[in-house]
Parts: C-alpha cells; sequence; structure tokens
C-alpha cells in the first residue's frame, strides 16, 4: 500500500470517530413533499453531521451525491465525506434526494429545502446562514450546479464544491443517463437550455471549486471546464482542477491516485475565503 494510501486511510479512521455519533437522519418533507414522482418508497431524507461546538467554524456543505438521476451512491460520495469537513470545523447535510423519473422539479425542490433546512436550524447547530454551501458528484454535481445557478433566498448557495459534474443537458456532450432521467426522453431544447448549467452562470453565481479527471469517458471533462470558463467570463471566482488519470466516481475513496493531493487543495481552497 502507498504511504499517502496509508497516511489517508488512518485520517479518515480518525477522523471517524469523531463525527461517528452525530449522524442524525431527518425526513425532509414529513407532511408530504410537494411533487410527486410517483414512487411513495422514494423518501427525502438528510443526515446531518455537526463538528464540535468548540471547534465549529459556522460553515456547513449540504452534500448531493451521485447516480445519473437513478440511484444514490450514498457512502464514497456522501456520507463518508462528514468526517473531513467535520474535523475543519465544518457541518455537513448528506442529502438522500428523490429521483426524478423525468419530472424535473424534484432534485432541485429537495436540494432547495434541505438549503432552507440548514438555516432554519442555523442557531441550533452553530451555522452561520451566510456561509451554507452545496456540493455534489456526477449526477449530483449537475444538481448542485443547478441550485447555485438557479436559486435564491433562503435556498442559494453561498459557495459550490463539483465533482466530475454533470453540467449540460445537450445531447452532445451530456451524460444521457442523467439527461433521460431527469429531464425525460425526446425533452424539449427549451428545457435542455435550462438545465445546461453552464449557460446559466451570472454575475451573483456562487464560487466555485470544480474538480474531475482528463481521462472520464463517463461524464466528459468539458462539462466542468465549460462551467469554469463560464464563472470566469461572469467573474466568479472559481477552482479548477483536472487530474491525469482517475477516471469518474472515485469520490473520497483513497484508490483515487490523487487523492491525498485533491483532499490538500479543496482544504487549502475552503481555507481561502
Amino acid at each position: 500500500m502507498k504511504l499517502k494510501t496509508v497516511f489517508s486511510a488512518v485520517f479518515l479512521l480518525a477522523a471517524a470517530s469523531v463525527s461517528a455519533e452525530r449522524d442524525k437522519e431527518i425526513i425532509l418533507w414529513p407532511n408530504g413533499a410537494p411533487t410527486s414522482n410517483g414512487v411513495a418508497t422514494d423518501t427525502a431524507k438528510v443526515y446531518v453531521s455537526l463538528p464540535n461546538a468548540k471547534r465549529a467554524t459556522g460553515r456547513c456543505i449540504v452534500i448531493c451525491p451521485g447516480g445519473g438521476y437513478s440511484h444514490l451512491a450514498m457512502n464514497h460520495e456522501g456520507r463518508d465525506w462528514a468526517p473531513f469537513f467535520n474535523n475543519m470545523g465544518i457541518a455537513t447535510v448528506v442529502l438522500k434526494y428523490r429521483m426524478p423519473h423525468g419530472v424535473h422539479q424534484v432534485p432541485l425542490e429537495d436540494a432547495e429545502e434541505a438549503m432552507r433546512l440548514v438555516r432554519r436550524n442555523a442557531k441550533a447547530w452553530n451555522i452561520n446562514p451566510d456561509q451554507v454551501g452545496i456540493m455534489g458528484s456526477s449526477a449530483g454535481g449537475h444538481l448542485a450546479s443547478t441550485l447555485a445557478t438557479h436559486s435564491r433566498g433562503d435556498a442559494a448557495a453561498n459557495f459550490q464544491i463539483l465533482f466530475y459534474p454533470v453540467i449540460t443537458m445537450d445531447p452532445s456532450f451530456t451524460h444521457m443517463g442523467s439527461h433521460d432521467n431527469l429531464l425525460g426522453k425526446g425533452s424539449k431544447k427549451k428545457l435542455e437550455r435550462e438545465y445546461s448549467n453552464d449557460q446559466q452562470v451570472t454575475r451573483v453565481t456562487p464560487r466555485a471549486f470544480i474538480v474531475l479527471s482528463d481521462d472520464d469517458h463517463a461524464v466528459l471533462p468539458a462539462n466542468g471546464a465549460n462551467y469554469y470558463l463560464e464563472c470566469y467570463r461572469h467573474d466568479v471566482p472559481a477552482s479548477l482542477h483536472i487530474y491525469p488519470s482517475g477516471g469518474h466516481g472515485w469520490g473520497i475513496r483513497t484508490s483515487f491516485a490523487y487523492h491525498l493531493e485533491m483532499m490538500q487543495e479543496l482544504r487549502a481552497w475552503l481555507l481561502s475565503f
């Protein structure tokens, strides 16, 4: 085992002992969700992990795992991130959002309600309501960037973290599984443009950290790169990290060749503002 892999594994194990008891499950819509997607067993939930109150920085990150809008990678793209952020004094809220089944409003409704939930509980959870970010991987990155570019008020994000994100819904270079599951097959061009988040960046879009692999053949790197370019064009502070290899879907797994570098760069970015 490589030295950096051993280091990372020990770090994560130690961190897990700090935060494991604070992983609280909350039903997102206890009185019923506003939009039905026809799947009665598909219940939106969040898993809240808070840092020790003495270490709390006031920051919180709502995390959207990926899965092509058909399922969710809840562990390595979701709940496994809590120890890392908690050790930095950052609270995490991992979102188990409902699958859309072609009803495109559903995931964003859940993500926006998760943001509102955080702000409603800001005082009790030692969170600064002006320091609530959104994070997502793959299709979860599309959801995170959708919220970052579309949502306002108590549902808005103050910063965004995107791992190998689906950004566009343009059929020529989107991830077609995510496209079809979110918008439905044969969706209209107008709807595709609305959910092509590189086309929705404005000067009020929150700062971004974008990370991906050059050899990602599942979600083409042009997705994240184009999003960065639009952030740059609109004077939105953004940091883009493209690793030579790794493919798609590595999340926080230590098997990713550039895991340690990625963690250090993410930590440095979070400490930069």
